[in-house]
């Protein structure tokens, strides 16, 4: 399905100035014909009956807005521009998606948590049509967080935020049932397509770029190259329904409630682990440095022994957890 713009419609003020003066003139035409011509009065009667039609036709647009128009189930084109336009009155706008609510930016009510349900056989056609209306801005969807196992097994809750919007009218009316439903579908799937490929955090031998190499890919420490993976991997999926994927962005990222507390002690563990490693490397330095110092200026002789003493007991004050508690020998060396 091609999109076809129409652009030749801008007359609607013209349309509804002419039907105003005939409306008028049909008055006119009604009285003067009662009293001189019956003939004259039963013509104006009769526009007056039905020269309502042509004002189902006048559409009004703002910036941002289109409307998809079928004619007896022929689409026959898409008003894009905003103004004032008149189209044939047997036409009707085309939008499956105009009752479906998303959690995303225009489709979110601030006034009222529950969708109003709309008669559709008290709504007017002007109503109807205004319902059809499509949005060609910028939209958020916010995606419901998801539990997901990654590549290691690890269940992670993980949720996007997706930047979209409509570029062709005709592909996302015409080509699936419901463009913003199968949009919030397709960014469940790629979402869990994309996350099984990364752990959580960096694990050896992992390789989440396919080129057979393990690397340090992770969805804590990748943010921006997995959601971009997201991105590109949503836009395969909706270019058929005429949709455009500008951005995604991961905005919630944790493990899952039931393994929380354990991955926090692991963390906890290897930041101990780090810490001690740091603590040792920096005490066996200074350790030899001072034994170093002490021979270059020979200010004590010690031998093999002696010296494991003092490396042991230089070690215990500086591997320590608390401060040393020193031992004063007021006697001889040994």
């Amino acid at each position: 399905m091609q999109e076809k713009v129409l652009t030749n419609k801008k007359n609607g003020m013209l349309v509804m100035l002419i039907t105003i003066l005939l409306y008028i003139g049909a008055a006119i035409l009604t009285v003067y014909g009662a009293a001189h011509s019956p003939v004259l009065m039963v013509i104006a009667i009769i526009w007056l009956c039905i020269g309502w039609l042509p004002l189902p036709g006048l559409r009004v647009l703002k910036p941002q807005e289109a409307l998809v128009l079928t004619l007896f189930g022929r689409y026959i084109g898409t008003i894009k521009e905003a103004g004032f336009y008149f189209v044939n009155p047997f036409c009707t706008a085309v939008n499956p998606a105009s009752q479906t609510k998303l959690n995303q930016s225009g489709d979110v009510d601030s006034t009222s948590v529950k969708p109003v349900v709309i008669n559709a056989s008290a709504m007017s056609s002007g109503t109807e049509m205004a319902s059809k209306k499509i949005s060609l801005k910028i939209m958020t969807l916010n995606n419901n967080r998801q539990k997901i196992n990654d590549c290691l097994g690890n269940p992670v809750e993980i949720g996007i935020a997706v930047m979209w919007r409509v570029v062709d009218t005709a592909k996302a009316v015409f080509n699936v049932d419901n463009y913003k439903e199968y949009l919030s579908l397709q960014c469940d799937s790629a979402l869990r397509n994309i996350v099984r490929i990364y752990p959580y955090d960096v694990a050896p031998n992992v390789d989440t770029t396919g080129d057979g190499i393990a690397d340090e890919g992770s969805l804590r420490g990748s943010s921006e190259v997995v959601a971009n993976r997201i991105r590109d991997e949503i836009q395969q999926k909706v270019k058929e329904a005429g949709l455009e994927i500008i951005e995604a962005r991961i905005t919630y990222l944790a493990y899952a409630p039931e393994i929380a507390a354990v991955m926090l002690q692991r963390q906890q563990a290897s930041a101990i682990i780090d810490a001690r490693k740091m603590i040792v490397d920096g005490a066996v330095g200074m350790v030899e440095m001072a034994l170093e110092r002490l021979n270059e200026n020979n200010v004590v002789q010690l031998d093999e022994e002696r010296k494991a003493a003092m490396v042991s007991n230089l070690l215990v004050v500086l591997c320590g957890n608390r401060d040393a508690q020193p031992i004063v020998n007021s006697g001889s060396l040994y």
